[in-house]
């Protein structure tokens, strides 16, 4: 990450745009945009330039089975799909108008919506809007990036669980989009809002003019932590089982039995308020600066694990391992249920740090068998997707 002019690293830190996009998770709620609720925040711009490229969209993504052999089933892949389709569709770019990056990372948002994925365009933007040697916060409606400089004599290291997840070809990440969506509504007619209108939890702190922190408080008089059927949502907005199903669940979470709204919501805010804190903490630099930010870093993971339940043991498990052989604060990253984690470790502690998750957690079963560069390694922010001409 952010690495002074003076820092000697005993490793050198990989610079990755894609890795990016797991690390800048964690600065990107500040609007209630969180890798929890990305999609519930996605509003994709409509000018012509995404009307010509709808048809194009849908025949040029890859088929489902196509996708997780390339990316492994993680959500790593959207990452690299914003820096191919920045190749392949350089041509278009070239012989129409200009078109800027935050343009470019809409449609790319938009593209994963044809393989039924409710997706949000966290990943994207980072493809694109990355800087080298700054992380971004990422801000959506409109999309916009902002500098966060990290702090000097810390390293994120990026752990590799070797569990696999592909969101295309499960529910959960859809589930998770329809509960944060009921959970908006059912808030936003608890407080007298037009409820009907409410897709994002953010709209609900935003329309009322309050804090995140009075949006917690709201949720423990509004929803009950018991999970709620299909049938007892449709009782709270006044609507029948078809209309649930039909105007308001996507299609494969119409079967869906149980809606925990209250975990869902709480988590959202609870991350969203951890995310503008971590700013202000890089932002005012104190002493136990990386202490607070590694502290909140496993709140962070705690919340995914506990209310937002997109973990996984064996992501629990290299959670542990990382906390217990030096780093500040880890947590899972990106969508959750597989993939990587990302961890804080004090530079001076990097040598050992990297040999000690390896013996622990990659020498074991069938784990020994992945390869040790890509598994665990040291990152710090790198430049997005470009497009190279001739001169």
């Amino acid at each position: 990450m952010h690495i002074g002019p003076d820092t000697q690293l005993p490793s050198d830190p990989t610079q990755n745009p894609a890795t990016d996009c797991d690390i800048q998770e964690l600065f990107s709620a500040s609007n209630i945009q969180t890798q929890t609720e990305e999609s519930e925040c996605s509003t994709v711009t409509t000018k012509p330039v995404l009307e010509s490229l709808d048809k194009e969209i849908q025949t040029e993504t890859l088929d489902t089975e196509a996708q997780h052999d390339f990316c492994g089933g993680n959500s790593n892949f959207l990452g690299l799909e914003c820096l191919i389709r920045r190749w392949t569709e350089v041509s278009f770019f070239l012989d129409s108008s200009p078109h800027c990056p935050v343009e470019l990372a809409e449609i790319c948002a938009k593209s994963e919506r044809y393989i039924g994925t409710e997706g949000g365009g966290m990943d994207q933007s980072i493809s694109f809007l990355a800087e080298e040697g700054t992380a971004k916060l990422i801000e959506f409606s409109p999309l916009r990036a902002t500098d966060v400089k990290l702090p000097s004599g810390a390293v994120f290291v990026i752990a590799n669980s070797c569990v696999e997840m592909n969101k295309a070809a499960t529910s959960h990440f859809n589930i998770r989009v329809m509960e944060c969506r009921l959970a908006a509504k059912l808030l936003a007619k608890y407080k007298s809002l037009q409820w009907d209108k409410v897709l994002r939890l953010e709209e609900v702190q935003t329309k009322l003019g309050v804090s995140l922190e009075e949006m917690l408080l709201i949720i423990e008089d509004a929803l009950h932590p018991e999970p709620y059927s299909p049938e007892e949502v449709c009782r709270c907005l006044g609507i029948s089982l078809q209309e649930l199903q039909t105007q308001i669940l996507s299609p494969n979470t119409q079967d869906v039995l149980v809606f925990k709204l209250y975990q869902r919501a709480k988590h959202v805010y609870s991350e969203a308020a951890r995310v503008l804190q971590f700013k202000k903490i890089c932002e005012e630099a104190p002493d136990n600066m990386v202490q607070l930010l590694g502290e909140l870093m496993n709140q962070s993971h705690e919340s995914c694990r506990d209310m937002y339940e997109c973990s996984c043991p064996e992501l629990d498990q290299l959670v542990d391992i990382c906390r217990t052989f030096g780093a500040q604060g880890s947590r899972l990253t990106g969508a959750g249920w597989g993939g990587c984690t990302v961890s804080l470790v004090p530079a001076d502690k990097l040598p050992s740090f990297l040999a000690n998750v390896q013996e622990a957690y990659y020498r074991s079963g069938d784990r020994c068998l992945a390869p040790e560069k890509q598994s665990l390694f040291a990152t710090k922010p790198g430049g997005g997707a470009l497009v190279f001409l001739e001169a």
